[in-house]
């Protein structure tokens, strides 16, 4: 039985939606798994929190 799930609309920027797409994507794969699936969420993630250096 499948659970309902909640939705709640906002707004994001390409990046964010790429990363959300990219973790949902991810976790559709499991238990196949495909690595580079999170490899790519990672690096969406990585170059999203990039800190400038001083």
């Amino acid at each position: 039985m499948k659970q309902k799930r909640e939705t709640t609309k906002i707004e994001v920027t390409p990046e964010e939606q790429d990363l959300i797409e990219a973790i949902r994507n991810y976790c559709n794969s499991y238990p196949n798994g495909y690595p580079e699936l999170l490899e790519y969420a990672q690096d969406i993630f990585d170059r999203m929190t990039d800190m400038p250096k001083e």
